[in-house]
């Protein structure tokens, strides 16, 4: 079964949007276009149920009803009972609030492993706990290659250790780290195992009971949908935490890790990514499949388009020697993430010549600092990353190389 890229691009209006028209979109790692459907939910949500939810009346009920719906279905395609799913203001201010309610389950001196291949979103809320009685150790990268070592976090290890917080792909660096294995090794040292799972999410959404991991983050905004965060936590491990929420919210799972409240529409819109994808399943495939049982089928369908363009674009990269790619050099176990940094001229002159080529791209460190200090990248400029989805054509990766070809 193919991807059918037509029908695909057909759920997104930015395609066939004047402004961006011959303009190809390489900075998806940074936030996706958003699917029609969640745009139509979003509308239809401020326009007839812009409402405290949950009264008695139509408009508060059925806004209560789209809420709840978002929850159980995001739930079903993520293989988790809905009362382990939280909806959060982003992956960052989710991570801050984790921190403070998972603070109180340790005790002075005990430590957590913290990975220097994240986001600074899975890294900067646990490393202040550093302030607050808790040891910090810190998992480094491999300064040539980026990648984390499994030989190197058994050596990590300690009977205190609590936690292992990393990424299940770095939104520099690409490549995909093996998380079933890394929360085997967690468990078997009685420690929990905590996923930034936001550079990975949008080249599919992750089987939670498969993975076996304890906490999932990751952000609808790079999944097709709202400005969200989305949690995942093991409901026998919420019950340990201490309340964020008002005391009287103590107990009730949906509240206790969203201390400012739900944002009410972006909740209810949410579903529209879940509709976005049973659209595709039932256009690709005849069979009838429960949600985390589609998502399955989705996820090969989406990496198998996007390991053919990969593969192009690595290619071509790998033939040039005016241009450093950083991290693995091959498709294998890796996402469309591809950061470079050229040899013969600056970044800044790079992109420039990319973006006159209607060629959307990132330039900077995304806030991934850690690893690129590892790796002995400065900051500043930092990296240009090229990153796409499932909905990238062929003939936009020709013209990338192209740009590339004269930028370089």
């Amino acid at each position: 079964m193919k991807l059918d890229l037509n029908f695909i691009r057909s759920q997104f209006t930015e395609f066939s949007e004047p402004a961006l028209k011959g303009w190809a979109f390489f900075e998806n790692a940074g936030g996706s276009y958003p699917c029609q459907q969640v745009v139509d939910r979003l509308t239809n949500f401020y326009t007839k149920n812009k409402v405290q939810p949950h009264y008695p009346y139509p408009a508060s009920a059925l806004a209560g009803e789209l809420m709840d719906g978002s929850y159980k279905r995001m739930a079903d395609y993520l293989n988790a009972d809905e009362t382990e799913i939280h909806f959060g203001p982003s992956t960052t201010q989710n991570v801050y609030v984790l921190a403070h309610a998972m603070r109180p389950m340790w005790n002075e001196g005990d430590e957590i492993i913290v990975s220097c291949q994240d986001h600074e979103a899975n890294a900067g809320a646990w490393r202040r706990l550093a302030h607050r009685g808790i040891k910090v150790i810190e998992w480094h990268v491999n300064p040539e290659t980026g990648m984390l070592s499994a030989d190197d976090l058994d050596r990590l290890f300690s009977d205190k250790t609590k936690m292992v917080a990393y990424p299940h792909c770095s939104n520099i660096i690409g490549y995909i780290n093996p998380v079933k294995e890394i929360t085997r090794k967690a468990h078997e040292h009685g420690a929990l195992s905590v996923v930034d799972g936001v550079g990975m999410a949008p080249h599919g959404f992750p089987d939670i009971k498969d993975l076996g991991t304890d906490i999932y983050l990751f952000s609808t905004y790079k999944t097709f949908g709202p400005h969200l965060g989305v949690m995942y936590v093991n409901k026998d491990l919420i019950g340990k935490m201490e309340n964020q929420s008002h005391f009287f919210k103590e107990g009730i799972t949906r509240s206790m890790l969203v201390p400012a409240g739900p944002d009410h529409a972006q909740i209810a819109a949410a579903s529209g990514i879940l509709d976005y994808f049973d659209a595709v399943y039932e256009h690709h495939f005849k069979s009838e499949a429960t949600p985390a049982r589609r998502n399955k089928a989705l996820n090969k369908l989406f990496q198998e388009h996007e390991k053919e363009l990969l593969e192009h674009l690595l290619n071509f990269l790998r033939s040039r020697d005016d241009v450093r790619i950083v991290g693995p050099e091959q498709a294998e176990n890796r996402a469309p993430i591809v950061s470079i940094i050229p040899k013969n001229k600056s970044i800044e002159e790079v992109y420039a010549v990319l973006t006159k080529h209607k060629l959307m791209t990132g330039m900077g460190n995304f806030y991934a600092v850690r690893p690129l200090l590892d790796m002995n990248i400065p900051a500043n400029p930092g990296v240009l990353r090229i990153s796409f989805i499932h909905y990238t054509s062929m003939e936009e990766i020709d013209q990338l190389i192209e740009g590339l070809k004269e930028a370089l």
